[in-house]
């Protein structure tokens, strides 16, 4: 038996959830979110509670995996999520450019503008090296930090381009430390 997918999901004040057969949209103080649950897993409320239910052993796979979704909706609708990004670099920055363009430095003979998807908030400290991303879909938080750090990934040599705050690098040695 799965042990995330027995956990029960607190819902928190303010947050409404509603079950249409196997979709389950969750909304809050945030915004609204969907859920498809994968087949065989249902999502019943109990006291307060969603517990996630599989019809037999097959699922189980998938268990843990749709308790864990609902779960991350019913947090991005009341906290939200947030990714930080670093720059470093000689020259290498990030500004906005109005509401939903964030055009990029990166050493590149080009600067590289890249479009916001809805639903998605960028804050760029003072320094124009540290992007924080904010948002109530993790997923969808997740892959916009994930091609933002692909636009220039942490060089092996020197560590320069993007990267996750906190993410730590190993730093390869060049061609003189190979001997």
């Amino acid at each position: 038996m799965s042990r995330i997918g027995k956990k029960p999901i607190a819902i928190p004040k303010g947050v409404q959830v509603s079950l249409q057969g196997n979709v389950v949209a969750v909304q809050g103080p945030k915004g609204k979110l969907e859920t498809r649950l994968p087949q065989g897993v249902r999502m019943e409320q109990k006291d307060g509670n969603l517990v996630a239910t599989r019809e037999n052993d097959s699922q189980a796979a998938v268990h843990g995996l749709a308790r864990a979704l609902v779960n991350n909706a019913v947090e991005g609708v009341t906290k939200g999520w947030t990714r930080e990004l670093e720059i470093v670099g000689i020259g290498y920055r990030a500004e906005m450019k109005g509401k939903g363009i964030v055009v990029f430095s990166l050493g590149y003979s080009h600067p590289i503008e890249y479009p916001l998807p809805s639903g998605i908030d960028v804050t760029v400290d003072a320094k124009q090296t540290r992007l924080t991303l904010t948002g109530v879909d993790r997923q969808k938080v997740g892959q916009v930090a994930a091609e933002m750090r692909g636009l220039r990934p942490p060089d092996p040599y020197k560590n320069k381009g993007v990267r996750y705050a906190g993410e730590r690098l190993k730093k390869k040695v060049g061609k003189t430390g190979a001997k």
